[in-house]
């Protein structure tokens, strides 16, 4: 180790020291074998001097520069045990590795990449220990995505070593701009990109950002940079291949788990039997009515907890009817209901981070939350976790069980499971959910539509070559209808763009649709969420009921044209459910297989989705207590390639 050398080091310089000095006196001690006169003598004792001041000074640079690099050493060891106490394993390797090289080359670069906003916020508080430690003059990091005030991104560009930023900001604003506002200094002083929670980048999203970071070696290249990949992942039983397939580079993988982990009990929750008054059984309970009677008694137990719901809206429920509980019970319970708390996407990111700080401080016992807290957001310690419903995948429940134990003491893991077919093989195999391995991760980075649009990208912002097919497969059939359209010419070999703008903006990575609609209080102004077109036509359509941590609004007005809709504050006991239609219509087919009496064919289809009408739905018995019929139904639909 460094403290093993330095005390090498300085033993040595003090054994030469005495060395010299046991010399020295041998010739006082031995005078008439070492006879000198006295100018030989003063010679002696001056070349001594110089020797032992020389000796010294080495000694003194020896142990400065050991006992530098010790403190720095002892400094990054000391903030790992912090990180590791807040954080997880994987964040501290990666941040005190890139924390070493930042401090022998300033001018380092490292762009890390989460999946959301509300994560990377999250790990930035997790490195700001190291900055106030080391100095903002030797250590500068920032959060670079939509929320970040213009002011604040030019300190980013300028000097932050560390970037946090997500796909969506490196798609649309980072590439696209590489040559402008200090991205070429990014870019050419880049030696790390760090992607966490690789497992999340599957079908479609993983797809995008496999020809994202296409577009970015590409970028690298021209600034004569090769950054290295380091990626993290939940357990998935193809790690290796996804990182391959979406960075463009081979790896190692490190599996073995150096994490603490406490005793964990998994309890799988069988809702009751409904009976009419014959006795007769015709259905199950509501899984919501299980979580919410079990939550109020994890919370009289006063054991902190996240619950997981399959949608927005069973958040939304599950907090109600869980306060409904906690309300009833009056004096005779502990528990507040002001205790538990929703938290999903449509949240502001101002009450998203309320809400985790919250959490952190123990204001909150528990909160529930679809899959937008199964990602490593820091929340505190949690001792029990409520699953209403399987979730879908095996990945996806370790994830969300995993959130549970980590650390000392012992978790409980409650998954209730729903009247539905998966559920109800789990329940009679069990060892089908605990003994199998977790499922593959597919991308398909060379779909035809994706890679089309990312080839427009790309040529926007350096001149495509016929190299970049090395990158880009389709490339060669890409690039004479771009040429047909006017969206690049060619300049001796060289295909420039000649198109739009802003091609990077006219798609989305996550989504297919970039119509955004606004749901405003109309009695206010006040802006209480954004959300998709397809999803809009489900949850705010006129007449919807919309919830909104605990307050209530009913749609009364939506605009197709402007994509404003309106709505007032809603005291009533019902919720309301869509009632709408999926049709799909064959195209064209590409390819067809039978196997045994199954055929199986792939080509374009055209889907069609309706929503036609609105179940009202009471509170608590969930019972239908009528419908209504939409002035005029809302229709969505879009080509894709199917099996």
């Amino acid at each position: 180790s460094i403290y093993d050398r330095l005390f090498n080091k300085i033993i040595f310089t003090i054994f030469l020291f005495f060395l010299r000095m046991a010399l020295f006196f041998n010739c006082q001690l031995n005078a008439p074998v070492y006879s000198l006169n006295d100018e030989q003598m003063l010679i002696m004792q001056i070349v001594n001097t110089v020797l032992s001041f020389i000796i010294m000074v080495l000694v003194c640079i020896t142990f400065s520069s050991n006992l530098q690099k010790a403190e720095k050493h002892l400094f990054l060891y000391n903030m790992e045990l912090q990180q590791q106490a807040a954080t997880d394993p994987l964040t501290t390797l990666y941040n005190r590795r890139r924390m070493e090289e930042i401090l022998k080359n300033p001018v380092t670069r490292a762009i890390f990449i989460y999946p959301t906003k509300a994560l990377a916020a999250d790990q930035y508080r997790a490195l700001l220990p190291w900055v106030e430690a080391l100095g903002e003059h030797r250590l500068s990091v920032g959060v670079y995505d939509g929320d970040t005030p213009p002011a604040e991104r030019k300190r980013i560009r300028e000097r932050a070593n560390i970037i946090l930023t997500n796909p969506d900001m490196l798609n649309g604003s980072m590439l696209p701009n590489h040559s402008k506002y200090g991205f070429d200094f990014i870019f050419s002083n880049l030696k790390y990109i760090i992607l966490d929670e690789l497992h999340v980048y599957r079908g479609a999203f993983g797809s995008h950002l496999a020809n994202v970071f296409r577009r970015l070696t590409r970028i690298c290249r021209y600034y004569h940079a090769d950054p290295q990949f380091l990626c993290s992942s939940a357990t998935i039983a193809n790690p290796l291949e996804l990182a391959k397939k979406i960075c463009g580079r081979s790896f190692i993988n490190i599996d073995k788990s150096g994490a603490g982990m406490s005793e964990r009990t998994y309890c799988l929750v069988q809702p009751e039997e409904k009976l009419n008054k014959d006795g007769i059984p015709y259905g199950k309970e509501s899984i919501i009515n299980v979580a919410a009677d079990l939550l109020p008694q994890l919370m009289e137990r006063k054991e902190s907890f996240l619950a997981f719901a399959r949608s927005r809206k069973n958040v939304e429920i599950l907090v109600k009817e869980t306060r409904d509980h906690l309300d009833a019970a009056g004096f005779l319970g502990t528990a507040r209901k002001e205790e538990i708390s929703g938290y999903r996407g449509g949240y502001t990111p101002l009450e998203r981070k309320s809400i985790e700080q919250r959490m952190i401080s123990g204001e909150l016992l528990g909160l529930v939350s679809t899959n937008a807290l199964e990602l490593g957001i820091d929340i505190g310690k949690i001792s029990t976790t409520v699953l209403a419903g399987y979730p879908g995948t095996r990945a996806s429940f370790w994830q969300q069980t995993g959130r549970s134990g980590r650390g000392s003491g012992k978790c409980t893991n409650y998954l209730i499971l729903a009247n539905l077919p998966m559920d109800q093989y789990i329940a009679l195999e069990p060892e089908w959910l605990f003994e199998h391995s977790s499922e593959n991760a597919i991308v398909d980075p060379n779909n035809l539509l994706i890679q089309l649009a990312h080839i427009r990208a790309a040529a926007a912002e350096l001149p495509l070559t016929l190299d970049d097919g090395a990158l880009f497969p389709d490339l060669g059939e890409t690039i004479p209808v771009l040429m047909k359209v006017d969206e690049v010419r060619n300049m001796g070999g060289r295909f420039a763009w000649s198109g739009g703008l802003y091609p990077a903006g006219e798609f989305s990575l996550r989504n297919i649709d970039q119509n955004k609609y606004q749901l405003i209080n109309k009695e206010t102004g006040k802006n209480i969420t954004e959300m998709d077109e397809e999803q809009a036509f489900h949850e705010i359509h006129e007449g919807a009921v919309y919830m909104h941590d605990g307050d209530f609004y009913q749609v009364v007005k939506m605009n197709l044209e402007s994509k404003i809709v309106e709505a007032v504050p809603f005291h009533g006991n019902y919720y309301t459910v869509p009632g709408s239609e999926t049709n799909i219509r064959i195209i064209h087919r590409h390819k067809k297989q039978q196997w045994e009496r199954s055929e199986f064919s792939f080509g374009d289809v055209n889907i069609a989705d309706f929503v036609y009408m609105y179940k009202k739905m009471q509170f608590h018995n969930h019972q239908n207590l009528g419908f209504e019929q939409l002035t005029k139904p809302l229709s969505k639909n879009y080509d894709t390639e199917a099996a």
